[in-house]
């Protein structure tokens, strides 16, 4: 159901931790008169210097290996022991600080609230504010909205074994009736530790996140900040938000789609049609490769100005700029559009000797992709196919084609050369089926 804005409940912040935290001991540094580390003195020794107060500390050079630091902090009435190492920040495990002080800070808020809120903190995950938070619903339900209308699931196809699969009329009778179905683009948040400036609160369990720096995690994508342990229970509803989405090349497929509102990416949509309204009869047409600088133009265009980005005859003549842009952003994607998950299983269907075998092995392997994946590759093999009627003109058939379109589509997940090359065969033969069977493929 849809949420009303005005029946929208700010969600109730809970503030247990956040107290605990402000309870939580402050540092308080033993010092030594001769240098800033007391030298090699014993655990025993340190341990009398801190009895004095809870949350006292020192660093001691260590008697088990001489040369190395170790910080001895007072916490719950006994002495704690870390090595203490040092790359231009201090550290004793994942986080790092610019001051011993603030590492210490840090420790002390965190050992304190584990100590003090261990059950609790064990169970601030089950019942979750996240799906009742009134901006999240209302935008998870304008997304799916969007997205899913006039979108349909891939349809399914059945080959006939006994028949020739080049028969236009084959093909046609091959498709099997499925019914439509909607279908939303699911995205993972894009979660990265972060430090917070000031309080904040977990966006889906409602609890402070509690320490000094990098206190818990934050989608880069749409903003969403969540404690780590948190961050594992999020659903794969991320809407990203297109003032964090700096660039268009090289920005995964699914969240360029997302934070468009799109089907597929604007690149490919525009470039396509440009290439269509005026290229279509060009000599070479994807083969030809036009000048790298009016190339890298067009990326700098698309990345500062998106969908106004001017592709137009008027800004590059050269039709080869424009279907260079276009094979440079599918090539600089970070996940191929046939994605690395399922990039064996292509190349595997295009070795089965068996013609309606391999189409069917072809096929069952675009079901699998990401929807955003999917759609693009429809849409680009529908255009490769026209662009294969212009053959006489163009000189460019689905073989061709595969040639260009096999490396560009796919990449093994292990950069080898060796395989790389091995798979060359394979890879032109996946686009060109792709091509020739677009109508029954997909």
């Amino acid at each position: 159901h849809i949420v009303n804005p005005e029946d929208y409940q700010p969600p109730i912040w809970k503030s247990y931790l956040y107290q605990l935290q402000q309870d939580a001991p402050r540092p308080k540094r033993i010092t030594c008169p001769q240098e800033v580390f007391h030298g090699m003195i014993s655990r025993e020794f340190a341990d009398e210097l801190l009895a004095r107060a809870e949350g006292a500390y020192l660093i001691r050079e260590s008697q088990r290996q001489p040369g190395s630091h170790t910080l001895a902090l007072r916490f719950g009435h006994q002495t704690l022991n870390y090595r203490l190492f040092y790359d231009g920040k201090h550290f004793v495990g994942e986080k790092r600080f610019e001051s011993v002080h603030d590492l210490v800070t840090d420790a002390l808020i965190t050992l304190y609230i584990e100590t003090k809120a261990a059950e609790y903190i064990a169970r601030m995950t089950t019942n979750p504010i996240y799906e009742h938070l009134g901006y999240t619903s209302l935008l998870k339900d304008k997304m799916v909205h969007r997205l899913s209308r006039g979108r349909t699931e891939p349809r399914r196809v059945t080959f006939q074994r006994n028949d020739r699969i080049s028969s236009p009329l084959v093909r046609r009778s091959a498709l099997k009736d499925t019914p439509e179905k909607q279908c939303s683009y699911e995205k993972i948040h894009n979660f990265k530790v972060h430090t917070f400036r000031g309080p904040h609160w977990c966006e889906y369990c409602a609890n402070f996140m509690w320490g000094l720096i990098a206190q818990g995690v934050r989608c880069s994508d749409c903003g969403l900040n969540v404690h780590k342990q948190c961050s594992k229970l999020v659903p794969s509803d991320c809407q990203p938000d297109l003032r964090r989405i700096k660039k268009v090349f090289s920005c995964d497929l699914t969240t360029l789609v997302k934070a468009h509102n799109a089907t597929r990416p604007m690149v490919v949509d525009m470039c396509i049609q440009e290439i269509e309204a005026r290229g279509m009869k060009s000599e070479g047409l994807y083969r030809v490769s036009g000048f790298t600088e009016h190339i890298e133009n067009v990326r700098l265009a698309f990345n500062r100005d998106g969908e106004k980005a001017d592709i137009s005859a008027s800004a590059y003549a050269d039709i080869n700029t424009i279907t260079g842009a276009l094979k440079l952003y599918l090539r600089d994607l970070p996940i191929p559009v046939i994605t690395f998950e399922l990039y064996s299983k292509f190349i595997q269907s295009a070795k089965i000797p068996n013609v309606e075998s391999r189409l069917e092995a072809v096929h069952e392997s675009l079901l699998q992709l990401p929807p955003a994946h999917y759609e693009t590759l429809r849409y680009l093999m529908a255009h490769l196919k026209r662009v294969t009627l212009f053959e006489k003109d163009n000189l460019m058939n689905s073989e061709n084609l595969g040639i260009v379109f096999g490396p560009t589509l796919m990449q093994p997940p292990e950069l080898n050369a060796l395989t790389t090359l091995n798979d060359m065969r394979q890879q032109k033969l996946v686009v060109q089926l792709m091509i020739e069977h677009e109508d029954v493929l997909f």
